[in-house]
């Protein structure tokens, strides 16, 4: 049978096939068939890959905003990927935003290089990762997926994997969800599209296949308190795989108990890896390699942030990638009261890409006071993934008001701000629209 993935014409043929259909609150078991079979997980590689990067943000030990220098090993990987041209730097967060929702294979080996500096490393850190959650069936020898031998898991490891991602980084799931998003001035498409849209409640998580594999996935669906994570290795096509994961969630919401008490997982130990009371390793304290630090953006040459990311594409390189929000100095005004505040206006040469806003807008949001500014930062991080778009578009601010640090974005029209309290809202996050005068 023929078929198309990424726009390339592939023979599928048949791959083993594996399922496993797990109640999510406490992880039972409620179907599963050839569940530690050992396979090829594709792409469904890349949750772990993910797991890592967001672990080694939320611990400071590289940020949302760094500019990750594209290498020649990533920038060859093979489809599916989004062309990045070697040389170019390009912000983690696009790299993320790649890796989880167009399952970019040059993206996932940039991230393995950015957080430890060779992707031999990376996937050390991977299958230690993977020894703690109990994955006892998986060995990781890249972090996107390709065949390659040695590299392996199980429907059952990789549930467990999906269970941790969706608890242990609650705020970074959601990216999971999006059928589209932007990456660089690009719009990019998830992969799970389809699953997404059609089945009642789904809201993630991770499509894979290769010619060995064929088609995975690991999907993840709540109806009221109820959520199932339901996983198949070696579908047929699209289709076929995207209607027996739609069947085996009905099981699964059929099967699970209406009062089910919530146990999430233990989340892995970060900084010593101990398991059974050997040390696996230890990590030093946080560093960024040189070739990974911003500097300081108001000391560099404009017009060296022109930058041509994607090879594929005949972009304007007059265009800068940038970003407004979710710098990693936040701008100081402490003081200051917010109807005298006055936004800056944009630095010279910049263009402003579509989607973004322009600073002199005169509404924003309140989200919150913080005992400290690590506490706000990192709720600021969380919150830039829930609404990216309204948020990358404005101006992060940090009160010292004399009881706590307020966390403020400023420079949004009102349309916008208003949006962006209503999704942190019914996320019971607070949120408080402010206009500027």
């Amino acid at each position: 049978m023929l078929v198309v993935v990424d726009s390339f014409l592939v023979q599928a043929k048949a791959a083993p096939y594996a399922a496993v259909v797990m109640d999510a609150r406490n992880g039972k078991i409620l179907h599963s068939r050839s569940a530690d079979r050992i396979l090829h997980p594709a792409s469904l590689t890349k949750m772990m890959t993910l797991y890592v990067v967001f672990e080694a943000v939320e611990n400071g030990e590289i940020s949302l905003d760094s500019r990750v220098k594209i290498s020649k090993r990533a920038a060859s990987e093979p489809p599916s990927k989004l062309y990045l041209q070697a040389g170019s730097r390009v912000r983690l967060r696009y790299l993320i935003r790649g890796a989880a929702v167009r399952s970019a294979n040059d993206a996932s080996t940039a991230l393995a290089e950015a957080i430890e500096g060779s992707l031999e490393a990376f996937t050390d850190r991977m299958n230690r990762t993977a020894k703690l959650m109990g994955m006892h069936n998986t060995h990781f020898k890249n972090a996107n997926g390709l065949t390659q031998k040695g590299h392996y898991s199980t429907a059952r490891d990789m549930t467990i994997l999906g269970r941790h991602i969706v608890y242990d980084y609650p705020d970074y799931y959601n990216l999971f969800s999006r059928k589209y998003t932007d990456v660089g001035g690009r719009t990019i498409y998830n992969t799970n599209r389809r699953f997404l849209t059609n089945y009642s409640g789904a809201d993630g998580i991770k499509t894979g296949y290769t010619e060995a594999a064929g088609f995975n996935l690991v999907a993840s669906a709540r109806r009221d308190h109820i959520r199932i994570i339901t996983t198949v290795f070696g579908g047929k096509s699209t289709t076929t795989r995207n209607n027996q994961v739609a069947k085996l969630m009905d099981i699964g919401f059929a099967r699970a108990e209406n009062n089910v008490k919530l146990v999430k997982p233990k989340v892995p130990p970060y900084g010593k890896y101990i398991l059974n009371g050997k040390v696996l390793a230890e990590l030093s304290s946080p560093t960024l390699r040189p070739e990974m630090l911003d500097g300081n953006p108001e000391a560099e040459d404009q017009d060296k942030l022109s930058e041509e990311i994607f090879a594929s594409l005949d972009q304007n390189t007059d265009t800068e990638i940038i970003e407004l929000g979710g710098a990693s100095d936040p701008l100081s005004v402490d003081g200051r009261e917010w109807d005298s505040f006055l936004p800056e206006p944009r630095p010279r040469g910049l263009t402003i890409l579509e989607g973004t806003g322009i600073l002199t807008k005169n509404s924003g949001v309140v989200v919150g006071t913080y005992y400290s500014k690590s506490l706000a930062n990192s709720k600021a991080r969380r919150l830039e993934f829930m609404v990216p778009s309204e948020l990358f578009s404005a101006k992060k601010i940090l009160l010292d008001n004399g009881h706590g640090i307020v966390l403020k974005y400023v420079g949004m029209d009102e349309k916008s701000a208003e949006k962006v309290c209503r999704i942190l809202e019914a996320r019971q996050a607070e949120c408080q629209v402010i206009y500027i005068r």
